[in-house]
């Protein structure tokens, strides 16, 4: 009876130090001179919007750099890292923030330790990113049918070049004729496929910035204003890798959208300007910002948790399973395996980041 009273006592001890050692006052949180994390905090916001601009801009650059171009095998490669860096973001990054911040000890409400509200998050985001692919992508296809003047959507581009080859086949029986028909048929579907394709392309790209733009607003607000150098310097650093490969990923994705010059350029400056200018409202708000409030707490949480969401759908759906189920890469062994590797690199990488960020 001793012992067990005593290992009771034991525990009650240590909750009462670690309790002990869990503050939710923003007096009690390390903090530096004001004048050094501000100037810490100015040259993140320009390293960050160089890095973010650099990488969004290199797979555009496809013109002038044929190695970067979508067509070449390389792009491909290069394209899995950077799906592989947007998946590692998701589950390693700010899936694990939005836990920790939903579960905080400092939100008293009951409600947000008894339900998983970090993972509801992310499931609503994957769902609703889902909806709004498909919604989009559906709405994208009936506007192009209609454009072309035909009110209804063949049910598939095969059945409508099987149908067409079987009437050149009974109409006519030169072979010649045929043969000119048919390869005219078969150029029409093409066609078809290449701007489905297209579409599909251009609602990924939307979607997947999207994603992006939520998460980097919410990362660059706590940088900016973050009091402590151990805390700015090394998420600065982490942030620039960051930013840079998720940029490579998206401007993957624009490229090719094959949007016009303008909404290219426009996408891009706002996938490079959105986690500055959540450092530069961070530094704005500082002196009244604190991680750990309850209300900062809970937005942080909830819009980390859908960003994630976004990110695993995207990285896994419309990234990874598009390209590594296409027949160009099943059947280019070289090109399976390099993207493979190059995937599992990119995640590797980004996930040994999260040990500072």
């Amino acid at each position: 009876m001793k012992n067990i009273t005593y290992f009771v006592i034991l525990l009650l001890a240590r909750a009462v130090f670690v309790a002990g050692d869990c503050t939710c006052d923003a007096e009690n949180l390390p903090t530096d001179s004001r004048s050094a994390t501000l100037r810490y905090r100015v040259t993140a916001l320009f390293a960050i919007l160089a890095a973010g601009a650099v990488g969004v801009t290199m797979p555009l650059l496809g013109k002038i750099f044929p190695v970067l171009s979508p067509e070449n095998d390389i792009f491909f490669v290069i394209k899995a890292f950077a799906a592989g860096v947007i998946l590692s973001t998701g589950f390693i990054h700010i899936l694990p923030d939005a836990f920790d911040s939903l579960t905080s000890p400092c939100l008293k409400q009951s409600v947000w330790q008894v339900f998983p509200f970090a993972g509801f998050g992310a499931m609503i985001g994957s769902v609703g990113t889902l909806m709004i692919d498909s919604w989009a992508t559906g709405f994208y296809r009936r506007k192009h049918f209609k454009e072309k003047g035909d009110g209804r959507r063949p049910a598939s581009v095969d059945d409508e070049m099987n149908a067409d080859h079987a009437g050149h086949i009974h109409i006519h029986t030169h072979a010649s004729h045929g043969h000119s028909h048919a390869s005219a048929a078969d150029g029409a579907a093409e066609e078809e496929l290449s701007r489905l394709e297209l579409i599909r392309h251009r609602v990924t790209a939307q979607v997947l910035e999207l994603g992006i733009m939520v998460h980097s607003v919410i990362i660059g607000i706590t940088l900016g204003a973050s009091q402590s150098l151990k805390t700015i310097k090394p998420l600065m650093v982490a942030l620039c890798f960051h930013q840079f490969f998720e940029g490579m990923g998206l401007g993957g994705c624009i490229s090719l959208s094959k949007f016009e010059s303008r909404a290219a350029a426009i996408m891009a400056l706002f996938f490079s300007v959105t986690t500055p200018l959540g450092v530069g409202i961070g530094i704005g708000i500082s002196k009244v910002y604190s991680d750990n409030d309850p209300t900062s707490l809970i937005v942080q949480g909830l819009f980390d948790s859908v960003a994630a969401g976004i990110l695993i759908y995207m990285a896994l759906v419309d990234l990874l399973a598009a390209d590594f189920t296409s027949t160009r890469m099943q059947t280019n062994a070289k090109l399976q395996l390099g993207s493979n590797v190059s995937m599992l690199v990119g995640a590797g990488c980004m996930s040994v980041l999260a040990k500072w960020a």
